[in-house]
Order: C-alpha cells, then sequence, then structure tokens
C-alpha cells in the first residue's frame, strides 16, 4: 500500500489537517506521517503555506501534481448488494427487503447511497433479487442502476458477484451490503489499495476472523473465533485486484457444488495468490449488521412498539399483546403456496393466557387470492373441528387467510420413506374419508385446470410447455375416464403432502386444509404421492396401504382392500392431472416472481407417465 495517498488524500478531505490529526486519519505513527509529508513535498506533491520543519504550525497545499498522482486510486464505482431474503428478519422480510427498513428514520440502503455520493461517487448500482420493485424508486430519487441477479433465491453470492463482475471490471469499486447501517461516512474518493472492513468482536464469533500484522494485509481468515477483528462491513476493490480476482471468481462459479458459497469463500482460499488486501479496522459502533429483530429493536426503539410490518401488527391485536411481547421470532420453511414464520410470546409478558407459549402465524404468498376460496377454507375447519384431527387454531381470516395456530413442541413432518409413518398417515386419510362430513364446495380438477390455465394467460404470461396444446387435449381423456366412474365424492385434503401429516404429543394432525373439498378419495393417495415425487409403482403399493388400513370412528364403508385392481387406474389418471395442475400453477406463480426449481418439469412429466400407463392398461 502506497501511504503517500493516505495522506495527500487527507489533506485533500481536509487542508486544515495537522500532522497529528493526519496521523489519527492514516492509521501510522506521527514520524512516518512527517516523513511522508516531506516525500511529497520533495516530489512536487505538496507545498509548504506556512511552518518550519514539524509541528502544529506547518500547513500544507495539494499541488497538481498530487491530484494527477492520486488519479489511478480514484474510486469509480459502488455495488450494493440488496438481492437476499432476509430469513432471520420474518415477518418483517416478507413484506419489505431488509434494505429498506429504516433506522432512525432514514432506510439503511438510502443512508448508504448518501454517504456514497458525499465522498463523490454517483456511478452506483444495485444488484436486486428478491422483491426486486420495491428498489425501483431510487433510480428516480438517487439516479442510481438496478441489476438483476436470478439465482438470488437458490444460490449464495458466490452467484451474486458472479452476476456483477463486469460491473467490476477495470474499475476501482465499492462493495456494500444493503442491510448495513453505518455510523460514519467510511468512504472517500480516492483508496489506496484494496481492503475488507473488520469490527473487533469480543468472545466467541461465528464470523470469519481476519489474521493480518502491522501492515494490515491480510494472510488468513477462518471461520469462528474469540476476540478477534472479524470482516464485517464494506468492501473495497482495486481494478488491479478484480483482474485477478474475477477470473477465479467465474472459475468457482462454474464448479459443481459451490452453489452456497460466499464469495469471501473464494477470496479466502486464494488469498496468498492474490494482490494484497488489507483489514480496514473499524472503532466500535461504527458498522452494523443487525441479526434479529432484537438486536434492531435494542438500536432503534421504534422497533420495541411498531415494526411496521402487517403481519406483527396483525399477530399482536389477535394476541392482545404489544409487539414487544413477541419474541424468538424465526422462518419456517416456507411453503409453495404461503410463508409462515413461528414466534413466542414473551415469558414476562402482561398477558397471562399466552405467555410463554409458542405459535405460527401463516401468510398467504403472492397471488393466491386467485388461487384459494379463503372463505371455503375457513368452513371447512369448522366442520371438521369435531374431528380433532387438525391444528388448533387462535385465529383465521377468511378475507386474507392470515392464520394463527398453535405450535406443538417436539413435533415432527411424516417422512414417507418409513413405512409405518406412511401407513400411519393412509390410516387418518381413511379416518377423513369415511367420517361422513359433508362440506359445501368441490374441488373438481377439470375446473381447477380450466382456471389455472386462464390464470397463467391472463397474467401475461405464457405456458412455456412447447407441446402443451398436445397435452391440454390428451387431458381431456383422463377427465372423461374418470366422469365415467361416477365415483362417490367424499370429503379430501387435496394437499397431502407428508409435510402437511404432523406428529404431536397429541396424535397425528393434519394441517393446512385450503384445497379441501369433496372429491373421489383416490385423488388424495394421488397428491401424496406425486408431492413426494413416488413413481407409479410406489403409488400403487400407497394405495395398498391405504386400503389396508384400518379407519378409526368410520361413519361410511371406504374402499374394501379387495378393490386395488379397480381403483389404482384412478390413482394414476388423478396422478396425471394433478401433475399437470400443479405445472400450471408454477406457471401462474413464475409470472409473478416465484421460483420452484425444477418442480414443474417434474409436475409436467407425471401427466405424461400416467397416459402411457393408462393406455398399456388398455383403458382409452
Amino acid at each position: 500500500m502506497d501511504e503517500r495517498v493516505l495522506v495527500l488524500r487527507g489533506l485533500h478531505e481536509k487542508p486544515s489537517m495537522t500532522q497529528r490529526e493526519l496521523s489519527e486519519y492514516c492509521g501510522i505513527s506521527l514520524g512516518k506521517v512527517n516523513h511522508l509529508l516531506s516525500s511529497c513535498e520533495e516530489q512536487g506533491y505538496l507545498l509548504r503555506e506556512r511552518g518550519e520543519g514539524r509541528g502544529r504550525n506547518v500547513s500544507f497545499r495539494l499541488e497538481r501534481a498530487a491530484l494527477d498522482f492520486l488519479k489511478p486510486y480514484q474510486v469509480d464505482a459502488a455495488l450494493i448488494l440488496a438481492a437476499g431474503f432476509g430469513s432471520r428478519f420474518v415477518p418483517l422480510s416478507y413484506e419489505l427487503p431488509k434494505g429498506l427498513w429504516e433506522v432512525f428514520g432514514e432506510r439503511m440502503i438510502e443512508r448508504q447511497i448518501r454517504q456514497l455520493r458525499e465522498a463523490g461517487i454517483s456511478d452506483i448500482t444495485i444488484l436486486v433479487g428478491y422483491l426486486k420493485e420495491k428498489f425501483d424508486y431510487l433510480i428516480d430519487r438517487y439516479g442510481v442502476k438496478l441489476l438483476y441477479n436470478p439465482e438470488y433465491a437458490e444460490k449464495n453470492t458466490l452467484a451474486t458477484l458472479y452476476h456483477a463482475r463486469e460491473l467490476l471490471r477495470g474499475k476501482n469499486c465499492y462493495i456494500l451490503s444493503s442491510d448495513n447501517w453505518i455510523r460514519e461516512n467510511l468512504y472517500h474518493e480516492y483508496e489506496p489499495a484494496s481492503w475488507y472492513a473488520a469490527s473487533f468482536m469480543e468472545g466467541e464469533t461465528e464470523e470469519w476472523v481476519l489474521h493480518f500484522g502491522k501492515d494490515r494485509r491480510i494472510r488468513e481468515a477462518e471461520v469462528g473465533g474469540k476476540d478477534a477483528f472479524c470482516m464485517y462491513g464494506p468492501v473495497f476493490l482495486s481494478r488491479d485486484f478484480s483482474a485477478d480476482f474475477l477470473p477465479l471468481l467465474e472459475s468457482y462459479y462454474r464448479m459443481p457444488g459451490t452453489e452456497q458459497f460466499y464469495w469471501e469463500d473464494v477470496l479466502i482460499r486464494n488469498l496468498k495468490s492474490l494482490p494484497p488486501i488489507y483489514a480496514n479496522p473499524q472503532r466500535e459502533n461504527i458498522i452494523y449488521e443487525f441479526e434479529n429483530l432484537e438486536e434492531l429493536r435494542s438500536f432503534d426503539e421504534r422497533y420495541i412498539h411498531s415494526s411496521g410490518s402487517r403481519a406483527m401488527r396483525i399477530t399482536a391485536e389477535v394476541l392482545g399483546v404489544p409487539e414487544s411481547d413477541i419474541v424468538d421470532i424465526r422462518c419456517l420453511k416456507a411453503g409453495m403456496t404461503n410463508k409462515s414464520w413461528l414466534f413466542s410470546v414473551r415469558e414476562s409478558s402482561e398477558t397471562e393466557k399466552y405467555r410463554g407459549k409458542s405459535f405460527i402465524c401463516r401468510i398467504p404468498g403472492p397471488g393466491t387470492e386467485k388461487l384459494i376460496d379463503r372463505r371455503a377454507e375457513g368452513r371447512t375447519y369448522e366442520k371438521i373441528r369435531a374431528l380433532h384431527i387438525t391444528e388448533e387454531l387462535l385465529h383465521f381470516d377468511p378475507e386474507n387467510g392470515y392464520k394463527i395456530s398453535v405450535y406443538y413442541r417436539g413435533a415432527r413432518n411424516a417422512d414417507f420413506s418409513k413405512e409405518e409413518e406412511r401407513r400411519a398417515c393412509m390410516r387418518k386419510l381413511r379416518e377423513l374419508h369415511a367420517s361422513g362430513i359433508r362440506l359445501d364446495h368441490d374441488f373438481d380438477i377439470g375446473e381447477r385446470l380450466k382456471s389455472y390455465e386462464s390464470l397463467c394467460l391472463s397474467s401475461g404470461g405464457d405456458i412455456p410447455f412447447e407441446d402443451y396444446p398436445k397435452i391440454r387435449r390428451e387431458s381431456f381423456l383422463l377427465l372423461r375416464f374418470l366422469e365415467e366412474r361416477k365415483r362417490e365424492k367424499t370429503i379430501c385434503h387435496i394437499d397431502s403432502v407428508c409435510d402437511n401429516f404432523l406428529f404431536t404429543e397429541e396424535g397425528l394432525k393434519m394441517i393446512d386444509w385450503e384445497y379441501a373439498g369433496m372429491a373421489d378419495p383416490m385423488i388424495d393417495i394421488a397428491m401424496a404421492a406425486i408431492y413426494s415425487y413416488m413413481d407409479f409403482e410406489e403409488a400403487r403399493n400407497l394405495l395398498r396401504e391405504y386400503l389396508h388400513a384400518d379407519p378409526e370412528g368410520a361413519k361410511s364403508s371406504p374402499d374394501q382392500p379387495d378393490r386395488e385392481e379397480e381403483l389404482y387406474p384412478l390413482v394414476a389418471a388423478y396422478m396425471g392431472l394433478g401433475g399437470l395442475l400443479w405445472a400450471l400453477w408454477c406457471c401462474y406463480k413464475i409470472s409473478l416472481g416465484e421460483k420452484f426449481g425444477d418442480y414443474s418439469l417434474k409436475m409436467y412429466r407425471y401427466f405424461k407417465d400416467s397416459l402411457r400407463i393408462l393406455q398399456n392398461l388398455g383403458k382409452f
């Protein structure tokens, strides 16, 4: 690192700076500062305006040659990473990306943009992904640019930086995280060398711990340590550093098994072969990266009383507690239709009824109001209450689908790879089908196919499968096959995925009844099979387990074991139509910005395989 750059930069930013102030500013000894000043004076970068020798009364003025010398070190641009979801901040992050939250009345990302502009940096790009539309206003307000990361949901920041690599090439560039709050402006018009901000962490830490000497060059880094400086906050990469680093970044991106790498993984693994990168130690309480809502509450008391989240407000109102009593929040595995979060009520809450208890809040996903009749879902819960097989509800809003239910500690989802658990779940389905409960609405798979197709086309998108017109025509063969059987309808769950069977201390529960309706009970067997990616022989075995289950408390006679050969083609047909239905469902949700990997491909394939199997069975 050329420390003359630090000295000249300091005097450029504050011409009246004393040698002692320069020493503190540069982080180098007073003696070395005086030596550097003398060197810069000799080289014509500084002109002594007053004073002799050293001391408080000596002052310098930058000459034109100093600005020419600093030119290669001028910062060209800044990249702000803002693509991630922020799972530790649900439910707030369901509604607004973390970087757009306000701290002391100012949005975190806007604070960083303001700080960059104050340092003379106007070429600012924000790398977006999750809820990308929320950032659009920044283009008009600050003249920034947006760059979309198409892999934000599946991969980590290695992929994020890969998609922004051309912004780094040939430039001196800052890299920032949108959700950092930085008390003092760390940015400058000139930077002498590449650096990573470092904060001292007392006690045990799981951050990346840095090892560097007096020259501050980072020689090693490792995850975890104690009482150490850690990688924490913004980064600066020089154009020379990026010239060597970007080929490595590209190589690691293409390497199998690196999907969940951070970009810093590449940096740390290659420190010895890369140009120097230095630690930029910061004083305490300069850089903040809030790990959870409790940390944010302790920093900005506004969040104690109101987080600004609709889900938090509704939850607090339903339970009759202040938002500050809602604690221990964490994201549950997001469903394909809804988002759910787990929370507890503070042990010290004045509301004794819920004190220390845990609950789950479900928030409907985008576009679900067009896919699901929430009023019908509410009526279903009322009808099946007497069976005592559902989760215990505290709140259900038929207008928006918000649901709050009791969390069963120690509960676990069913595992269909285990025979005894599959059989228990099939027995529960048989009990449901044989319960005699009648709903006032059907689940008509033919009508649903038409409806989902219409949603796909009306949402501005299309149905991307090349042979969909042919498949659509063939779907009528399966629908006609089922209609001709004139099967009696029972209450069906429809969404009989293994995750919706819950083993609790109170027994086996079935949760999430949003698709439930009157239908052929074979549809529940089919849906359970395709949700678990079973092949058709495995589905036949599932049907066999269902038929041999012994339903308790049955009010009507479910299908008998000796009807397996008659019923299996029905299961196969429902597997195909169910697969086609969920493939269309995926197409619609994808048009709204959701991502599902290869799920739609697997579902679409079920239809084709089903058609082939039924043709081989001579059904049409």
